[in-house]
């Protein structure tokens, strides 16, 4: 199969504004998620709305397309950014690989990870989990969480922690079975792509604010890998100090 990684990356965010180019240790933070990506897969692209995250990204020897400005889901800029891509490649690409472009700890052994769920025949999306470790992790509002049948297909991401121990004390749950916390990385075939980009956002998705759901609502399977590299997304001015000192 044929893998393309695209990174969407917006200049605009609320917490952090201009969040793709800030400084970490000498490099603008697209760059080190970037160069972790192309450490996994030969053809890697930012997808970006701004002309100066272009600008830097081919700066350090990376490529960039310019997508619109109206995207509101990192799926449907991925969707533009194939088809400009494969409209400059000789041959297209099977598989398109979404990655977060504000973790800039992401181990590439989780875009393998990824790349390895198309080994099963009839894939169409995967996506990436890892076991929860803290206790801690299942009050954190900022987790989401995942359930998945003995194929590895994902039943439901929920904001809540699923599943619930029944009648068993909630300082006692993690002792009874094992949690899972959703990777934000996705990857899917060019088809389901497209199809995932068309279709309208379901009840569940604008309940629970979880783009994945439409796809479930809709009747679709999604792959699930397991990873045991956590990855620490950058949203906040806090969180980049953190990830400075980290690195």
């Amino acid at each position: 199969m044929k893998y393309l990684g695209i990174i969407p990356a917006r200049y605009a965010s609320t917490r952090l504004e201009g969040k793709p180019l800030v400084d970490i240790n000498g490099k603008p933070m697209i760059q080190w998620v970037y160069e972790k990506a192309a450490q996994a897969l030969e053809d890697v692209y930012v997808a970006t709305d701004d002309e100066r995250i272009r600008d830097a990204v081919e700066t350090f020897g990376g490529r960039a397309v310019i997508t619109s400005a109206d995207h509101n889901t990192g799926t449907n800029r991925c969707l533009e950014a194939m088809q400009k891509i494969n409209a400059m490649e000789n041959e297209p690409f099977d598989v398109v690989i979404n990655i977060q472009g504000d973790e800039p700890m992401m181990d590439p052994s989780q875009i393998d990870t990824l790349k390895s769920c198309f080994d099963e025949p009839g894939t169409e999306l995967a996506t990436l989990v890892i076991p929860v470790e803290d206790p801690a992790d299942l009050d954190n509002d900022s987790e989401v969480f995942v359930t998945f049948d003995k194929n590895m297909k994902a039943l439901y991401f929920s904001r809540a922690v699923i599943p619930v121990v029944h009648t068993v004390p909630r300082e006692k749950w993690m002792e009874r079975t094992t949690f899972y916390k959703h990777i934000g990385l996705y990857a899917y075939t060019a088809a389901a792509l497209e199809k995932f980009a068309s279709l309208p956002q379901s009840k569940l998705e604008q309940l629970e604010k979880l783009e994945q759901l439409r796809w479930l609502e809709n009747g679709g399977t999604i792959k699930i890998g397991v990873t045991t590299h956590q990855s620490i997304p950058v949203d906040t001015p806090e969180d980049l100090e953190r990830i400075r000192k980290m690195l």
